[in-house]
């Protein structure tokens, strides 16, 4: 690592010691009740897209979102990575509301909708390019590439809602009556406002 990196990297821990002093200046107990439960009642699915953040999003604190990540908010049964995050946010932190939350933009549909050649991550976009397939006609009907882009964004993340209520994690929670909700929602990253796309939906 040379020493302009590093310079760099030290710059990330004067922030966090920055961050740390002022949340303490705020509330002098901040850290010390974080550090004793975790109860979020939100489960945020989302795209890992680094202007995305989402507890900044919807303006909550460290501890209010339980928080899980990939490109293009995809949920499909095969990732056991996302599947024990839901799992633990349902079964272990009872978490009420589940958010699946695309953006605008997003550069994985972008790419699986120009099918560009990335490599590995190419397997990942797969899924995006079957949501494709199944709303081609809408897709390819509106007028300009963002468009396009964008509608597929907003079918993506009603897909992923629907592969959330379908898992047997949810199913289950359903089952047992447990109050769980499921939600899409869409982000503009032009203006910072949320759209939903899917309301509510639960096991009733």
């Amino acid at each position: 690592m040379n020493k302009f990196q590093h310079r760099k990297l030290e710059s990330l821990f004067k922030r966090n010691k920055a961050w740390a002093d002022k949340m303490t200046r705020h509330d002098p107990d901040f850290f010390t009740h974080l550090s004793k439960q975790q109860t979020p009642e939100y489960l945020w699915i989302g795209c890992a897209d680094s202007r995305v953040p989402a507890n900044q999003v919807v303006d909550l604190l460290p501890g209010e979102v339980f928080v899980h990540r990939n490109i293009a908010n995809i949920v499909v049964h095969s990732d056991l990575n996302c599947l024990s995050v839901i799992q633990f946010a349902v079964n272990v932190l009872e978490v009420k509301h589940i958010i699946v939350c695309g953006h605008y933009g997003c550069g994985g549909v972008k790419a699986a909708f120009e099918n560009q050649k990335l490599g590995l991550i190419d397997n990942w976009l797969h899924h995006i390019k079957d949501v494709y397939r199944w709303h081609k006609e809408e897709v390819d009907a509106q007028a300009s590439t963002e468009d396009k882009i964008n509608l597929l964004c907003e079918k993506n993340v009603i897909e992923q809602v629907a592969n959330v209520c379908h898992s047997t994690i949810v199913q289950h929670a359903w089952n047992n009556n447990k109050d769980l909700t499921v939600h899409g929602w869409i982000y503009s990253i032009d203006n910072g406002i949320l759209k939903a796309l899917e309301t509510g939906i639960n096991g009733n």
